[in-house]
């Protein structure tokens, strides 16, 4: 993306006279296109937090007889989050004692 210089606006290609060229809507700035044009930025990804507390959540959790299908393990952690509307019932997340491995239940 090219902007104006004069306006800031981001400037469109234009090929009214037969020529291409980078043009503004709202000024009369025209800049003739003579060879190709490319640049590639690469964005930085941000860091994505854990919404629901990553380790520090599990720490404080109870835990309960529950099933997990990765170990067999009998015994969990869980806790619960109203993560839908107030009229559905809440999302109970547990978590394996033994594997660490994650699942839910709505």
């Amino acid at each position: 993306m090219l902007f104006c210089p004069t306006c800031a606006n981001l400037l469109v290609i234009s090929s009214e006279t037969g020529y291409n060229k980078w043009a503004c809507n709202t000024c009369p700035y025209e800049f003739p296109i003579i060879k190709q044009m490319t640049s590639r930025t690469r964005m930085k990804r941000k860091e994505v937090d854990d919404v629901l507390g990553g380790d520090e959540m599990w720490k404080h959790a109870d835990s309960t007889d529950a099933s997990c299908d990765k170990c067999n393990n009998s015994r969990a952690f869980f806790y619960q989050l109203q993560i839908r509307s107030a009229d559905e019932p809440m999302t109970t997340f547990y978590r394996c004692t033994k594997c660490h491995y994650q699942w839910r239940e709505n």
